[in-house]
């Protein structure tokens, strides 16, 4: 079974609704959301990042970008880094961009949802491929995801 299925499974067992979009491939948060016909901040960006030994997977608006100061004062680290194709691949079984914003039990890695997250109604994101996404309420994502939410944006 791939991401996308188990995901869409997680989600019908807790009885959440979600939509489904089969798109072209995208490699990047804008090409996704237009895929999608969603607006940028809406995107769930997920990222895989080294955290001093251990990888973290963290999710912040589509619009936004990490800020390393405010990660590494959380979780009193001297360095970050983003995992590599490689490590990514080891880790998740997945490509760059096809990270869904879920850790345990769809990814087995820690989950940290910044706050830009919290403040949309919905959140869209690629579902385990670069070619499908889901969009839902992002209510439901929280109480399915069960993140530590976070301060890991810039403004």
């Amino acid at each position: 079974m791939d991401i996308f299925e188990k995901i869409c499974i997680f989600l019908r067992d807790q009885e959440i609704e979600f939509r489904t979009v089969h798109h072209e491939p995208t490699t990047t948060s804008e090409a996704s959301a237009r895929a999608r016909g969603e607006d940028l901040k809406t995107g769930g960006k997920a990222l895989v990042i080294k955290t001093d030994e251990t990888f973290r997977l963290f999710v912040l608006s589509a619009s936004l970008k990490t800020n390393s100061k405010k990660i590494k004062k959380h979780f009193n680290c001297r360095r970050i880094r983003f995992a590599d194709r490689d490590e990514l691949y080891d880790l998740t079984g997945l490509v760059p961009g096809a990270v869904p914003p879920f850790g345990r039990p769809i990814l087995d890695l820690k989950l940290y949802v910044d706050r830009s997250i919290v403040e949309n109604e919905k959140i869209a994101f690629n579902a385990g491929s670069l070619t499908d996404s889901i969009v839902m309420k992002t209510e439901d994502y929280l109480k399915a995801a069960n993140p530590e939410i976070i301060d890991l944006s810039k403004e």
